[in-house]
């Protein structure tokens, strides 16, 4: 390759950030900057800035939805920090600061007191709700920024409850220590799905550095409200609820522009019930954004996934009736009005996806059939459970290759699933067995 500025003999490319080229002219070898790239934002300061907070190889080492998400991010995190400014200037009121009548030892008390149910808070919730961080992260995600500002309001209004300020700050504790659980985790899940290089570490430690960039906008601001709001509660209030609506509406937008390519319950869900509707695949960007947000009650049929086995078969000829024209290492049954799912400890991935996805179209099956049976004898009812676990068996025999294959091609990551499966896996004897 010649030009009239002599020959170029290689080039090279920092990520998609700049290119040069090694040229030799009079048997010198020059590496000069690529012209056809324009000037390299490597030196500029939107270059300095995008090396500071963005991770290395941006954009092609994240996700797509990358940048959206990290820009709703950030405007939440500005407006947390200035109304968690307003609730921190209460509870300092509500502890005597600024009171010459209050005393330190009262001060530290409440202070502690408040620290200690907190952390009993943080434990019990990691207990029983951290194996749903991952499954359901937007959801969980977008619980912790709102228990976070009922929290805050809570301390903004305990001065004014002087008799119940111990109590208000304690409770307020315990949720703020609910939210830094429930964010925390779901920040880790959301930065999994962002690595596309195995770079969480970066990808975290740049998270990092914008919080602490918004934060000390957060910080210069509050300079300024501080002197505003002090023994002016309407204002408090009035500034709390637009930083508040600000807050919420910005948390919304970063979990609605999240596009997961794993499965979990609700996504895979929504695709297996379009599929029945008119065989189409949704893709994941689809699929993401029919995925609800907000926890939803007594919607459809529950699904217990990874069961004991008395949860299907209460007897041998139970457990014959769950075998029946069954050949998956799994098993289904339904047990006072839920889907349950025995699996095996062989079963795979395409074997867990394939038993989620039969007991939502068992699911269908007992929610239609739940009015016609609600005055019905228990054992015609069970026995027309088992009619229906068999039928869901030949429908997936039917539909599920090409569910698989279909989902496989529309993009959806099929060698892991984010479905939440208890810990019980069973070992069941087969007649030729």
């Amino acid at each position: 390759m010649e030009t009239d500025k002599g020959v170029v003999l290689a080039t090279e490319r920092y990520g998609s950030a700049e290119s040069w080229k090694y040229v030799s002219k009079d048997g010198v070898m020059e590496r000069r900057r690529d012209g056809s790239e324009g000037h390299s934002g490597g030196n500029s300061v939107f270059g300095v800035f995008k090396s500071v907070f963005l991770p290395q190889g941006y954009p092609e080492s994240v996700s797509d939805d990358y940048l959206q998400y990290q820009f709703w991010d950030t405007m939440q995190a500005f407006s947390s920090s200035l109304s968690g400014t307003l609730a921190t200037q209460a509870s300092l009121r509500g502890v005597g600061v600024g009171n010459q009548e209050a005393t330190v030892a009262a001060a530290t008390v409440t202070w502690l007191l408040k620290d200690g149910t907190g952390m009993l808070g943080r434990i019990l919730f990691a207990w029983q709700k951290g194996s749903k961080l991952d499954s359901e992260a937007k959801k969980w995600r977008l619980f912790a920024d709102v228990l976070n500002d009922i929290a805050m309001f809570m301390e903004i209004l305990a001065p004014y409850f002087p008799a119940c300020f111990t109590f208000i700050v304690c409770t307020a504790g315990i949720f703020k220590s609910i939210v830094g659980v429930a964010g925390g985790a779901t920040r880790a899940a959301l930065t999994v799905h962002q690595a596309r290089r195995d770079n969480m570490a970066d990808i975290s430690a740049k998270d990092g550095s914008q919080e602490t960039l918004v934060n000390l906008a957060g910080l210069l601001v509050s300079l300024i409200l501080i002197p505003l709001v002090t023994d002016n509660p309407v204002l408090t209030l009035c500034l709390f609820f637009l930083f508040t609506v600000l807050h919420l509406f910005a948390n919304y937008k970063a979990v609605r522009s999240v596009v997961m390519e794993t499965f979990n319950e609700a996504r895979l869900s929504i695709v297996l019930q379009q599929y029945l509707k008119d065989k189409q695949i949704l893709s994941p960007p689809e699929a993401n954004q029919r995925e609800p947000v907000f926890f939803e009650f007594g919607q459809t049929v529950p699904i217990k996934l990874g069961v004991r086995l008395q949860e299907i078969a209460q007897s041998p000829e139970d457990l014959e009736l769950a075998l029946k024209e069954n050949s998956m290492p799994y098993l289904l049954g339904v047990r006072n009005g839920c889907v349950c799912v025995c699996l095996g400890p062989e079963a795979s991935v395409s074997d867990e996806i394939r038993a989620m996805c039969q007991a939502v179209v068992l699911g269908n099956m007992l929610s239609s059939s739940n009015s016609r049976e609600a005055t019905g004898a228990a054992p015609k009812q069970q026995k027309g459970h088992w009619e229906m676990v068999h039928k869901s068996h030949k429908l997936m025999d039917a539909i599920f290759n090409p569910l698989l294959k279909g989902a496989e091609a529309a993009g959806w990551d099929m060698k892991r699933t984010l479905i939440d499966w208890d810990e019980w896996r069973v070992e069941w004897k087969t007649k030729s067995s």
